[in-house]
This record gives structure tokens, sequence and C-alpha cells, in this order.
């Protein structure tokens, strides 16, 4: 019962419209990287209020990067 409650609120801040900087998602409070957008038939986006989604950001651009100049 505590895990639906939990993710409920988690969808009901993706759902704020205070937490959407154009068409970024930026919350810290939100745990996950990963995010549903505000309409769900356009997909997922990062949450770029988590240090992680950076981290990830970077990883894939140096990754295109090492297959451009090693192989």
């Amino acid at each position: 019962m505590k895990q639906k409650t939990k993710n409920t609120n988690y969808d009901l801040m993706s759902k704020n419209l205070n937490n959407w900087k154009g068409i970024f998602y930026v919350n810290p409070k939100d745990p996950r990287i990963i995010v549903p957008k505000m309409n769900p038939s356009l997909g997922w986006t990062l949450n770029f209020g988590n240090v992680y989604a950076y981290l990830g950001l970077i990883a894939i651009i140096l990754i295109i990067i090492a297959f451009q100049y090693f192989v």
C-alpha cells in the first residue's frame, strides 16, 4: 500500500507545471532519473534536477564520440 502511495506522489510531481522549465523537467525532490512527460503518449524525459541524469547524458555523449574515433 505504501509503494502505491509513493508512486502516486511521484506521478503528481511530474504533472505539476511548476517542475517543468519549458521542455525540461527539473525537480531535485523527485528521486527518479527518467520521468514520464506531461503527455504520456510523447514518452519519457530526464529529470534534470537529478545529478545522475547529467552523468548519464555525458556518458552517452562520450560513448558516441569514442565510437567516432575508435571504430
